[in-house]
């Protein structure tokens, strides 16, 4: 019985959220056309996030190096929560808040997008990695949730789903990232569920 309730209750709040999201579809698209165009001048789409963020950064840098659903040429996708030895350096040398915001430093370009991902939004490392983009003319396009939190207004376009409920949030994150990068595909007339 309890967790037929429990499972009913996660169900529910599931289905509100998903309900709520359609909202967001311009602002995913606006997300995709900004990536999709980074890439085809040459630049690479960054993706940082903590424990299951950072999966979901992971899962959509690899729905871009590898494919979405078909063949086709690779994408520049590239997850920060990846290298062992560079998160254990930086946070050794110079904390963990600074694990991304390096990253950003040593790697990122002017033109590039960052993909910055907290269901809280106040993630300390996601928040420098997002300052960081921004001072070198990084693009930053924030996944978020509850109300965007810390940084909200940190970044240039804000894709937060209301709800708090972190596995939720999560839930929708995935969702919304495998739409955005089906529509990078498309854009980049590469693939997309429908082309």
């Amino acid at each position: 019985m309890g967790s037929t309730s429990l499972f009913d209750r996660a169900l529910a709040e599931h289905e509100r959220v998903f309900d709520g999201i359609a909202r967001l579809a311009p602002v995913l698209e606006a997300a995709a056309a900004r990536a999709a165009e980074c890439i085809e001048r040459g630049g690479k789409i960054l993706f940082c996030g903590n424990g299951g963020s950072a999966g979901d950064a992971q899962h959509l840098a690899a729905e871009l190096v590898g494919r979405l659903v078909r063949d086709r040429r690779a994408l520049p996708g590239l997850a920060l929560s990846t290298d062992s030895s560079a998160l254990t350096c930086i946070a050794n040398d110079f904390g963990y808040d600074e694990v991304f915001a390096r990253q950003v430093e040593g790697i990122g370009r002017p033109g590039d997008v960052l993909i910055a991902i907290s269901t809280s939004g106040n993630s300390p490392n996601v928040v420098r990695a997002a300052q960081a983009a921004r001072q070198l003319g990084i693009y930053v396009v924030g996944f978020l949730g509850r109300d965007g939190g810390t940084l909200g207004p940190l970044v240039d376009l804000a894709v937060t789903v209301a709800s708090d409920e972190t596995a939720r949030i999560q839930e929708a994150h995935i969702f919304l990232g495998h739409v955005m990068c089906a529509r990078i595909e498309q854009r980049l007339g590469v693939g997309g569920w429908d082309s």
